[in-house]
């Protein structure tokens, strides 16, 4: 009302003047009151717009006010609006976080309850271990004495925890009995009536050479050793339970707990049948060749280029004790070595998957009449004994290169992570450095719950693994191309050359050996034997005297060589094998809480 009395006010006491005159507004009216003014009454300020101005005196200061306080309103207004906005907004996220507490607890408290009822079992966090192993063979009865040692609180759940009963894994190399030194685990080798290998024999054509180990700089004790596999695993789980903070237990589990693409822990079904979960921070898959679990870990790309017949040779003598055997036999190699010392594994290799019969005597027949003429002399008649027992058994040869996932709160290990062919024996090996690597790693740090952090930290295991298993890895594949025999004259003429190779001795058998052994595996020395071999191959071709078709001989030979090696480094990585520190996770360091 004081704004329009105002408005009349100055309508009617005001004289026309020019239009360019301007309103002048007394001091201490605000700028936003004013552009107000302008902005809704227009008419006040065209009847304003003249020379002839109202004394100061006679200005009505109301007006102004009211301007001002219907900018306080909306200012007002809009901070009102905004804090009931976000009011509402932190009044639902409490409502959520509480609910969510609530559900946590009752879930929580149901597992506890069901521990009796359907066998879920989620105990505190005080009480719930720090790592699930899933397997307790070489690998997992390993890793949970090491873990144990170093003070975790460890869960190991295998599927049978009687004595196994395998055709495999039953050479460990040097290199992997250094690796059981440096986790604690030699004695494991004790009391077994475990055997010392002291190196290898090949035969081939009614010739043969003795290749020893490169062990003159290692102590008395340090050799391969030949052992029954289920003692061996045995006496690794005994001395894991001898920890007070290690857990054995028989289940077969079934799936991976996944919680927002964490893994959370498992779900087993225990010897008596009860479904039950359990979780830790970490858990470790390393089930074996077989595992079930590891499509959710990585991707399998699994290749079977042969199959091992099996038998037991008793009471005999092999023709160079204390010495693995290996005769370069058609269609592919044959082995011998002690498990005991009245007991000699023979392991017959056949190409592809399908087998002859064992049932049906095919199986019997092939041995006697295609294996048994190229075995030794000296073992002849045991082999034949053994077969007419007829405790023949057979298991495929699997390989499958390293691809893992990196998924948070699960690792992969042993076979079930990475396979090579079993012709070198270097299965074990590359597993007991695995463990090596991952204590190395998990040593600093005392909590795992950080699940992101870990797996991040964790790649470095990849990374790290790679120059020792590549390098076991890649030699057993070469090795056991260039053992069988082959329709391809380049392909026979390496077999014969890497024969002859490592038969001269020195340099040319010390260097194979030990990176067969495990004593020096270094990627660049397999690569560079390799092609001395395959280089050799070609110096007998043009000795002595060179032809078109020696020349196009050893040119296919060194194309065989290179297509024997180089599409088994693609599939393990060569930046990884031979250059790891050009892979970021090489350097990682531990999370920091």
């Amino acid at each position: 009302m004081h704004l329009i009395r105002s408005h009349r006010l100055c309508s009617a006491v005001a004289a026309p003047s020019s239009a360019s005159a301007k309103l002048r507004f007394p001091a201490g009216i605000s700028r936003v009151a004013r552009l107000k003014t302008k902005k809704y009454f227009p008419a006040f300020h065209l009847h304003m717009n003249t020379s002839a101005i109202l004394p100061y005196s006679s200005w009505n200061f109301s007006s102004f006010n009211c301007v001002r306080m219907e900018a306080n309103i909306v200012w007002t207004f809009f901070t009102f609006l905004f804090g009931v906005t976000a009011l509402c907004v932190l009044r639902r996220k409490s409502i959520d976080s509480a609910r969510g507490k609530n559900d946590g607890m009752k879930r929580g408290g149901s597992e506890i309850r069901s521990n009796s009822s359907n066998g879920e079992c989620r105990p505190d966090e005080d009480s719930e271990p720090d790592v699930i192993i899933v397997g307790a063979g070489v690998a997992g009865a390993a890793l949970a004495y090491t873990l144990g040692k170093d003070g975790r609180r460890v869960r190991a759940i295998d599927r049978d925890l009687s004595e196994p009963d395998r055709i495999v894994g039953e050479l460990l190399q040097p290199g992997g009995y250094l690796k059981l030194i440096e986790l604690g685990l030699e004695d494991c080798v004790e009391n077994i009536d475990a055997q010392h290998v002291l190196g290898y024999a090949l035969f081939k054509d009614g010739k043969s050479t003795k290749l020893s180990y490169p062990l003159e700089k290692f102590q008395s004790n340090v050799a391969g050793r030949g052992f029954h596999n289920g003692r061996f695993i045995q006496r690794m789980r005994e001395k894991a339970a001898t920890l007070p903070n290690v857990q054995l237990e028989q289940g077969t589990v079934t799936s991976l707990l996944e919680e927002n693409g964490t893994i959370k822990g498992v779900q087993y079904k225990t010897k008596a049948g009860e479904e039950v979960k359990a979780y830790a921070p970490l858990t470790i898959v390393c089930d074996g060749c077989f595992s079930n679990l590891r499509r959710a870990l990585c991707n399998p790309k699994v290749d079977i280029p042969s199959c091992f017949v099996a038998l037991v040779l008793e009471n005999c003598q092999l023709p160079f004790e204390n010495h693995g055997h290996v005769i370069l036999a058609d269609p592919s190699p044959i082995l011998f070595y002690r498990i005991s010392s009245s007991e000699i594994r023979c392991l017959v290799d056949i190409p592809g998957q399908k087998l002859p019969s064992v049932s049906s005597g095919e199986m019997a027949k092939y041995l006697k009449t295609l294996v048994a003429p190229q075995v030794p002399t000296e073992l002849h008649d045991a082999f034949i004994s053994a077969v007419d027992k007829g405790s023949i058994r057979t298991m495929p040869n699997r390989i499958m290169p390293a691809a893992p996932y990196p998924t948070p709160g699960a690792l992969l290990m042993g076979d079930a992570f990475n396979m090579r062919h079993p012709l070198t024996g270097g299965g074990m090996t590359v597993a007991l450095s695995d463990i090596v690597v991952l204590q190395n790693l998990l040593k600093p740090l005392h909590d795992l719950k950080d699940a992101d952090s870990l797996c991040r930290y964790l790649e470095s295991f990849y990374t790290l693994r790679k120059p020792v298993a590549s390098t076991i890895n890649t030699l057993a594949g070469a090795l056991y191309k260039v053992f069988c025999a082959s329709t391809d004259q380049a392909r026979n003429e390496m077999r014969e050359a890497c024969f002859d190779y490592l038969s001269i001795g020195g340099l040319c058998s010390r260097g194979p050996v030990a990176l067969l052994s495990g004593l020096n595996p270094r990627p660049l020395s397999l690569v560079l034997h390799f092609f001395a071999v395959a280089i050799f191959g070609v110096g007998r071709l043009l000795v002595p005297f060179p032809s078109p078709k020696r020349l196009w001989i050893g040119a296919r030979l060194i194309w065989a060589a290179s297509g024997i090696i180089f599409p088994i480094i693609k599939a393990e990585g060569f930046r990884q094998m031979f250059f790891p520190a050009m892979i970021p996770a090489y350097f990682r360091a531990p999370p920091i809480k």
